[in-house]
């Protein structure tokens, strides 16, 4: 019998001269249902390849290891997500529209514990996982509007770190209460309380003293063409120290 007729019929060869971004896609959500349904644990590259219905080496061509294999699939699953908050327009109100991006976040993870895991970096140790990253990227953004709204009290990458930590805890908390004895509105006193702590009512000069007028200043220094780039530099520095200093109004 020939190499050729010993090959699985229902086997895909990837032909190196063609553009290979549709299998690639094929073998993302292939993996993706496959987590879904039996967990991380089955999410081996033999496994892979028989639900994409290719080769292994294939799949080596296209991720290179299983590392890479499983960082695709992660921020395949973020973009999903993504994808699903900006159907949403946001509106006027940045604290609202942090609310629900809460909300989406944590249904998301409640949905999907498996992929969860692996955006939130927990199935490596090493280092925190690329979707893990671009999920970070959108939740600085959000807090970004806050700072420039005049609305936060603490820096801005404190106020992201206390949402993130909160969030993460919040989902994974909830995960390990059985199914139908979770208490959902665990969810909703989180998020209120890191808001309460991180976001001001009223203008944060005026409610946050110096520590609020360095927040929104030092989120409003990108839009300052009259500084030089030292200049710049220098006033971040200021205004960083600043905003980690201890209330000072």
């Amino acid at each position: 019998m020939s190499r050729k007729e010993q090959r699985p019929e229902n086997r895909t060869e990837v032909n190196p001269a063609h553009d290979s971004t549709g299998l690639r896609e094929r073998v993302l959500v292939a993996a993706t249902d496959l987590l879904a349904r039996e967990g991380a644990e089955a999410l081996t590259t033999r496994a892979v390849a028989a639900a994409a219905s290719i080769q292994a080496p294939t799949l080596y061509r296209l991720f290179g290891d299983k590392r890479n294999l499983m960082d695709a699939v992660a921020e395949h699953g973020f973009l999903t997500y993504l994808k699903a908050k900006q159907v949403r327009v946001s509106g006027p109100d940045p604290v609202e529209n942090l609310r629900a991006g809460w909300d989406l976040h944590i249904d998301f993870g409640l949905s999907n514990p498996a992929l969860f895991s692996m955006m939130s970096g927990t199935l490596r140790a090493e280092a925190e996982s690329p979707a893990a990253a671009a999920g970070l990227e959108h939740l600085k953004r959000q807090i970004k509007a806050l700072a420039v709204a005049g609305r936060l009290r603490v820096s801005e990458n404190r106020a992201a770190d206390l949402m993130r930590a909160a969030g993460r805890g919040t989902v994974l908390t909830l995960l390990e209460m059985p199914e139908d004895r979770r208490d959902l509105g665990l969810s909703e006193l989180a998020r209120e309380a890191v808001i309460a702590a991180i976001v001001t009512d009223l203008s944060a000069v005026r409610a946050a003293g110096a520590v609020g007028a360095a927040v929104t200043l030092r989120a409003s220094l990108p839009d300052a063409p009259a500084l030089t780039n030292g200049e710049r530099i220098l006033l971040t520095e200021w205004l960083d120290r600043l905003a980690q200093s201890p209330e000072l109004s």
